[in-house]
């Protein structure tokens, strides 16, 4: 069962990981490369607002992959193959883990793995770690003002798992009481508020963020429904190949 996880999250991640970075490098790549120059005025201008984001942030949508602030210059990979690599393999290494961690849940919840199961989780997944946290803090540019790395990184992952949570229980439990609980904990971190800088300065044109976010999000959808999509063919083929060699 290990072993076929691993294998399944491998293959899944990888064929995902492939599709989506090629979709990545003629959408979001070319918003981040014009953004940039918008970030060097703002380093110019005052490099306490300055902050760097990579190409993994496009995926993660602002997670843990966010680079934080500082008057250090980031370092980040050279433009041309250098930076398409770097992206392309971040993307595989993203689109396993959403494999694994699609595979640990089915598993856990003693569903069946096959195409249609599988696709309904990467929905359900890319809701509560993509959508749900985005409304809170959006996907930004370089050169976006944004508020300090620990409050946004503690507010994106109590978000994201207590959407996780709430959206289990509100879709597997019938009681009344357990679908309003799951409910009002999805939109308990929403009431709180996601941290903000107190002056929202940006260099960045208000249409190329709004541009890149709505596309980040589109690209992050994508990788977790692709990743579905792979897990739930990958998995029953290669359980019937362990069976046809017994």
């Amino acid at each position: 069962m290990v072993n076929r996880v691993l294998a399944v999250s491998l293959l899944a991640g990888l064929l995902a990981g492939l599709l989506v970075a090629a979709l990545q490098h003629v959408t979001t790549t070319p918003l981040i490369l014009k953004a940039e120059t918008y970030e060097a005025a703002l380093r110019a201008a005052g490099p306490t607002h300055a902050a760097f984001t990579g190409e993994a942030r496009v995926i993660l949508a602002h997670g843990a992959a966010e680079a934080g602030h500082g008057e250090h210059a980031e370092w980040k990979p050279q433009d041309g193959i250098q930076r398409t690599l770097f992206t392309s393999a971040v993307t595989i290494a993203t689109a396993i883990g959403f494999a694994a961690l699609l595979l640990a849940g089915m598993i856990a919840a003693n569903d069946v793995i096959d195409e249609r199961r599988a696709l309904i989780w990467a929905a359900c997944g890319f809701v509560a770690f993509g959508l749900v946290p985005a409304t809170g803090l959006a996907p930004e540019l370089p050169g976006s003002a944004s508020a300090e790395l620990a409050q946004r990184q503690l507010w994106w992952i109590v978000t994201a798992l207590v959407t996780a949570g709430g959206l289990f229980v509100f879709l597997r439990f019938d009681a009344p009481w357990l679908k309003a609980l799951a409910v009002l904990a999805i939109l308990a971190p929403h009431i709180v508020g996601a941290p903000h800088p107190a002056a929202p300065e940006s260099k960045v044109p208000a249409e190329i963020a709004a541009h890149f976010a709505a596309l980040s999000l589109a690209i992050q959808a994508a990788l977790w429904l692709a990743t579905g999509f792979a897990v739930g063919v990958i998995w029953p083929w290669l359980s019937r190949r362990a069976v046809a060699a017994q």
